[in-house]
C-alpha cells in the first residue's frame, strides 16, 4: 500500500509517498480502506521531531494521522460488531509503531470504528473522531454541571468548535474567544458570549464572568496564561500535557485522547450528534494525499477554520 511517511524529522518537505506492506487485521480489529485522513497539530508535531526520543527505537518511515474515514475491507478474528464489509466508517487511529492514518489501509480496534454520520461525506467524517473525542474527554474531566460556565480558547478551530457544541449539549453556558471575523461563527456554534482572542483572553473572560468561569478547555494551548479566567478551585483541560500549580486551587488537567480511543460508546454518540445537526463537521480544504506537505504548511501558517483533509 501507499502511505505518507517521514524518513527523518523536519519541515513539511520531509513528507513523501512510501510503499509499505498491507496491514492485516489482528484479533478484534477492522481493516479500513482510508479515503480521507484529517491533518491535525499532533501530525505536525510528529513530523517536526517532537516525539523523536520516544520513537528512537521505531524504524522509519513514520506515518502520521489519527483520523480516518473510508470503507470496511475485512475483519480480524474475534470481532464483535454490526459493521459490514464495504460500509463507510470513521475511526480514531492511535499510531502503533508510528503507523497512522495517512495510509491507504489501516487496521484498528473495532471499538475505535463507527459508521459515518448519515448525510456526511468521508472528508467531513474524517474531521470528527480524534477532535470530537478530545473535546468529549476534556469536558468529562472538568465534570461541570448544567448551568455552569465553560471557557473555550481556540474556539474557532476544530477542537474548540466541538468543545463549544458539546458543552451546549451538556447544558453549559459557554464563553469563547474569537477573532472579529469569527465572532459570527462562534455564535452559530452556540457560544453565549464571545470575547476577543489574544494574550489577554483571561482578562476578557473575567470581564464577561467576574467570578471566573467554572472550567476551561484550552484548545489554543495558552497554558498558564489562561488560569486567570478560572474561578478559585476551577479546572483547565489542556491538550499538550501541560501541568502546573496555578494557585487559588486551580488545577490543570491534561487530556490524552488515546485513553478514549476505544470508547465506542462516546464515538458513536458523536456520530449521532452529527446526524442530529448538533455537531458541525467543518472541512477547511481537501488535498490529494501526495500534497500532504502543502497541507502541513497551511496548517502551520494558522488561520485554518475546520480541518484540512488528505484524500486518497
Amino acid at each position: 500500500m501507499r502511505a505518507i511517511g517521514i524518513m527523518h524529522w523536519g519541515g513539511p518537505e520531509v513528507l513523501s509517498v512510501v510503499e509499505l506492506p498491507d496491514p492485516a487485521p489482528g484479533p478484534g480489529e477492522v481493516l479500513v480502506r482510508v479515503r480521507a485522513a484529517a491533518v491535525n497539530p499532533t501530525d505536525t508535531a510528529l513530523r517536526s521531531g517532537a516525539r523523536a526520543e520516544r520513537l528512537r527505537d521505531v524504524p522509519a518511515p513514520h506515518v502520521p494521522g489519527m483520523d480516518a474515514a473510508g470503507e470496511v475491507v475485512s475483519f480480524g478474528p474475534d470481532v464483535l460488531t454490526d459493521l459490514r464489509v464495504g460500509q463507510q466508517v470513521m475511526a480514531i487511529v492511535v499510531p502503533h509503531g508510528a503507523r497512522g492514518a495517512y495510509a491507504e489501509l489501516v487496521a484498528v480496534p473495532a471499538a475505535s470504528v463507527v459508521p459515518v454520520p448519515a448525510g456526511a461525506g468521508l472528508a467531513e467524517a474524517a474531521t470528527l473522531p480524534m477532535n470530537g473525542l478530545t473535546a468529549r474527554m476534556a469536558l468529562d474531566q472538568l465534570s461541570l454541571r448544567p448551568g455552569q460556565t465553560l471557557g473555550v480558547t481556540g474556539a474557532a478551530g476544530a477542537l474548540g468548535g466541538y468543545a463549544v457544541e458539546l458543552a451546549k449539549v451538556d447544558g453549559l453556558r459557554v464563553v469563547a474567544d474569537a477573532a472579529p471575523r469569527d465572532a459570527g461563527l462562534l455564535g452559530d456554534l452556540g457560544a453565549d458570549v464571545v470575547v476577543p482572542r489574544g494574550p489577554d483572553v483571561a482578562q476578557r473572560m473575567r470581564e464577561a464572568v467576574p467570578g471566573g468561569v467554572d472550567g476551561l478547555v484550552d484548545a489554543a494551548v495558552q497554558n498558564d496564561t489562561v488560569a486567570g479566567a478560572v474561578r478559585d478551585g476551577g479546572q483547565v483541560a489542556t491538550v499538550r500535557g501541560y501541568e502546573a500549580d496555578a494557585g487559588r486551587g486551580v488545577r490543570f488537567r491534561p487530556v490524552w485522547v488515546r485513553e478514549y480511543a476505544r470508547r465506542h460508546d462516546q464515538l458513536d454518540r458523536l456520530r449521532q450528534l452529527a446526524e442530529e445537526g448538533r455537531l458541525t463537521l467543518r472541512v477547511a480544504r481537501t488535498y490529494r494525499a501526495e500534497e500532504a506537505a502543502d497541507a502541513h504548511r497551511a496548517l502551520e501558517a494558522g488561520g485554518v477554520r475546520g480541518r484540512l483533509v488528505l484524500e486518497w
